[in-house]
């Protein structure tokens, strides 16, 4: 049991056992296999045509469908491949920005928006007071930094009585 192979996240991806700073890996190596995919429909296409004028018995239409999907599938993969020039940090600073109220706890996640999967980071902060007293979601997007969308509101949770004597 202990020579079993295991799936495992690289360790550029495996943000659990990292300490100090993550830095979170940039879409645009979305690229590579893209590039891969570019290849291979290129090499499905000539083995098709070497094949088709001997009349193989072995190499058919199939193979050429085989390439329009590598081809298709290498364009999506190409295209969506966005260069991130906005990091997790500077996204937070536009966020709290943004919000228009000093920012005490925050989180960040990567999302992405669309049919070309641009990147996107979704900021949820809180305001600094305990409870915090409002909230704040702001989408800031990961390839030029603008402001997607923001929805500022008053914090419902701090309005919710927190014993059962303050219930009345």
């Amino acid at each position: 049991m202990s020579d079993e192979i295991r799936d495992e996240l690289p360790a550029d991806l495996n943000a659990v056992d990292h300490v100090g700073a993550y830095d979170f890996p940039d879409n645009s190596r979305r690229r590579i296999p893209g590039a891969i995919y570019a290849f291979l429909a290129v090499v499905c296409v000539a083995i098709w045509f070497v094949a088709d004028s001997r009349d193989s018995e072995i190499v058919n239409k199939g193979l050429l469908f085989a390439a329009v999907l590598l081809a298709v599938m290498s364009i999506i993969t190409t295209t969506s491949g966005w260069k991130m020039t906005i990091n997790e940090s500077e996204a937070l600073v536009r966020a709290t920005r943004e919000a228009g109220f000093p920012v005490g706890h925050a989180s960040a996640q990567q999302v992405w928006r669309g049919i070309r999967s641009r990147p996107t980071w979704r900021i949820f902060c809180y305001s600094i007071e305990e409870p915090p007293a409002r909230r704040a979601l702001v989408l800031v997007d990961a390839v030029n930094g603008s402001v997607v969308e923001r929805l500022v509101e008053d914090n419902p949770e701090a309005t919710i009585p927190s014993t059962p004597s303050d219930l009345g």
